[in-house]
Order: C-alpha cells, then structure tokens, then sequence
C-alpha cells in the first residue's frame, strides 16, 4: 500500500523535477498543479495494474513513471531506462537525494539492451507503436510478465495489430483525478499454453 512516507517522497522528487526543469528542460510541464496531476497522480494510476518483484520503465525520461512507482511499491525493483543523459543525471541525482534503494538507471535504448535479465513489469509512457515497443520488450519479460503501455487517446488500432497466436492484450481505463483527457493502459501477456 501507498503510505504517506511515500506520498512525500513523491512530492519531495516533483519539487525536484520542478527546480531542474527550469535550467534543463526535462518536462513541458511546468506548473505544479499540472505537475501533480498529470505526473505524480498519472503514473500513480498504474499502481493496481503491477506484477511480481521487478520493474522495468523504458523511455523513462525524467523518472516518469518508473521513479513515483518505485516509491510506492518499495518492495518491487526498478530499472529506469533512458537515452538522454540530462534525464538520467537528473534521476541520478533524484537517486542520491531521496534513496530509495531500489532503483537503478542505464543510459540507453531498449534496443541495446543486452542482459540474462527479466523482468515482471515492463512500462512506458512513450509514444513508440505498441507493435513496435512489443517486439523490442518481449524478450525481456519474465515468465508470465506483463507489458504496460499508458496511452492517451483510444488504442483499438494497436490492439488489433497485437493481437497474434502469441500474445494477450487487455485495455484498462485509467481514471486520473485532474486530468480530463484519456486514459488507458495497455497490458500485453504471452498467452499461456494450456499443456
């Protein structure tokens, strides 16, 4: 469960955000009150839809939303993935400031990414095709894992081109206090053999 410790250390990290976007540009989002709802409360809405003990946020920019959910699933380890380096220094020095001990960084594309390594949760709020992202994460998720993609407009489209022999895909409405816009998540399974 989400404790208060965590909403502060939340609230701790936007300010943070707040204080380098101003000299480096991390977010086009600049308002606190934007920078609350739609960050802080946005990537909080996913938190129902986690899997098991490891988590991996690709194209994860400035931490969003791998850092806010990494603070409040404490218990689930995170890998905050990302290619520009303005964004990781920035989650670097989130890192350092708040500790929570269970995040780790790499600069770089999914697509280099070379490990053993799997993960129960793969997520994203990039704007890459599903198809796409899909193909890139697959090979990355744990046994009976799931992909999480947060969409902000209706995703039929993706849907139907996922759909294959090997995979299941649910849409899951997102309700984001503050936000009016849409929301969705995509959540993308390995259909399970029936042997």
């Amino acid at each position: 469960s989400t404790s208060l410790r965590h909403y502060d250390e939340a609230l701790a990290y936007l300010e943070l955000l707040e204080k380098w976007n101003r000299a480096y540009n991390l977010s086009g989002i600049r308002e606190k009150p934007r920078m609350l709802t739609h960050h802080l409360l946005d990537s909080l809405s996913v938190l129902p839809h986690l899997y098991g003990e490891s988590g991996l946020d690709v194209g994860s920019g400035a931490g969003l939303p791998g850092f806010i959910l990494a603070l409040a699933r404490p218990q689930m380890k995170w890998l905050l993935m990302d290619s520009n380096s303005k964004k990781t220094r920035f989650i670097q020095q989130a890192l350092i400031e708040l500790a929570p001990g269970n995040v780790e960084i790499a600069e770089l594309r999914v697509e280099d990414f070379s490990s053993t390594r799997r993960f129960h949760t793969i997520i994203s709020r990039a704007l890459m095709p599903a198809v796409d992202f899909c193909g890139n994460c697959l090979p990355l998720l744990a046994e009976q894992g799931r992909i999480l993609l947060m969409k902000s407009r209706s995703v039929n489209d993706e849907v139907a081109e996922l759909k294959s022999g090997s995979i299941e895909v649910q849409t899951h409405a997102l309700q984001v206090p503050g936000v009016d816009a849409e929301r969705y998540v995509l959540q993308v399974e390995r259909q399970q053999s029936s042997n």
